[in-house]
C-alpha cells in the first residue's frame, strides 16, 4: 500500500473538493487524489461529472499501459476520488476547496458565497480562473482573505508550474498554504498580484493573438508559423497549437477582459479568433479549431472567412 504524502499530512489537508468537472477541474481533482488527499469532485450535472470521472479513469489507464503508473497506484489513487452531486456534501469537511467552473465573474462570486455557507471559517478556497480579478471574485464572501487564485495548466497532471495570484486581502497564511499545497502536488509554484491576465495568461494570449494575426494575414502556414516558435524560440509547443490545446474560446474571453480592463483595444481578439469560436470550432476539445484534431494529430483545415 502506498504511503500517504507526508508533506500533504503536515499541512493539515485530509480532504478537498473541486467544484467543475471540466478537463481543468478533472484533472485537479486527479491530482489531489495522487497527492495521498481524500477528494471529492462536484459538478451539477451528472454527465459532466460522468465525463470527469471517466477522463482521469481513462488517463489512469493509459499510464499503466505505457508502464508509467502501476495497477496498484490506480487501486490507491482511486479509493481517494469519489464523485458528488449535492454541493453541502462535498464540501464537508474540506479543508481546501478549489473551484474550476467556466471563466463567468458572476457565476464564481455566487459558487463562493454558497460555499462558505457549508464551509468551516478555516476553510481555503481557491479559483482556477486564468484572468478574473481575484478580488472581484471574492466581493460578497465573509472571509475573503481565504481566497487565492490557483491557476494550473493543462493537461493538469503533466503541466508542472501552478501560478498563485493574491489579492490585496489575501492572507498571508493562505498564500502559506496554498504554495505548501503545490508542493505536494508536485507543482513548481509562483507567486503573482491581482492584475488583468496575472503573468502566464497576459503574456500567452498577446502571443496566440499575433500569431492568429499572422495567420490571417498569409504570411505562412499555421504548422510553419508553430514550427518557427518551437525550433527558432524552444517553445514546446507552438503558439496555434497551444491556443487550440486551451481552447480558442477561453483565449478569446481572456482576451476581452484584458480589452476592458485595460481600455485598450490591442488585446482585442483578431475577427479571424471570433468566428472561429462563433463556429463552435474551439480547438481540441472539439474536434477542430485553428487545426483539425480528429485524427489525434493537428492537421492544416481550411479556415473560414471572416
Amino acid at each position: 500500500m502506498m504511503k500517504p504524502n507526508l508533506l500533504g499530512c503536515s499541512m493539515g489537508i485530509t480532504k478537498v473538493t473541486v467544484i467543475g468537472a471540466g478537463t481543468m477541474g478533472a484533472g485537479i481533482a486527479q491530482i489531489c487524489a495522487q497527492a495521498g488527499w481524500q477528494t471529492t469532485l462536484y459538478d451539477a450535472y451528472p454527465e459532466g461529472l460522468d465525463r470527469g470521472m471517466k477522463r482521469i479513469n481513462d488517463f489512469w489507464d493509459k499510464g499503466i499501459a505505457r508502464g508509467k503508473t502501476t495497477a496498484e497506484e490506480k487501486r490507491q489513487w482511486s479509493e481517494n476520488l469519489t464523485a458528488e452531486q449535492d454541493l453541502s456534501k462535498a464540501v464537508d469537511n474540506s479543508d481546501l476547496v478549489i473551484e474550476a467552473v467556466p471563466e463567468i465573474l458572476e457565476l464564481k462570486q455566487e459558487i463562493f458565497r454558497e460555499l462558505e455557507q457549508y464551509c468551516s471559517g478555516q476553510t481555503i478556497f481557491a479559483t482556477n480562473t486564468s484572468s478574473l480579478s481575484i478580488a472581484k471574485i471574492a466581493q460578497g464572501m465573509d472571509n475573503p482573505g481565504n481566497l487565492i487564485g490557483m491557476h494550473f495548466f493543462n493537461p493538469v497532471p503533466i503541466m508542472k508550474l501552478l501560478e498563485l495570484v493574491k489579492h490585496d486581502g489575501t492572507n498571508k497564511s493562505t498564500v502559506e498554504f496554498a504554495q505548501a499545497a503545490g508542493l505536494a502536488m508536485g507543482k513548481t509554484t509562483i507567486l503573482v498580484n491581482d492584475v488583468p491576465g496575472f503573468a502566464t495568461s497576459r503574456l500567452g494570449v498577446v502571443l496566440g493573438n499575433e500569431a492568429i494575426r499572422m495567420l490571417a494575414d498569409g504570411v505562412a502556414s499555421a504548422k510553419d508559423i508553430d514550427t518557427a516558435m518551437v525550433l527558432g524560440y524552444k517553445h514546446p509547443m507552438g503558439p496555434l497549437a497551444l491556443s487550440d490545446l486551451v481552447g480558442l474560446d477561453v483565449r478569446r474571453d481572456i482576451l476581452k477582459n484584458l480589452q476592458e480592463s485595460f481600455s485598450d483595444d490591442s488585446y482585442a481578439p483578431h475577427p479571424l479568433l471570433e468566428k472561429l469560436v462563433q463556429e463552435n470550432r474551439l480547438g481540441r476539445k472539439t474536434g477542430v479549431g485553428i487545426y483539425d484534431w480528429t485524427s489525434g494529430e493537428a492537421s492544416e483545415t481550411e479556415l473560414p472567412e471572416f
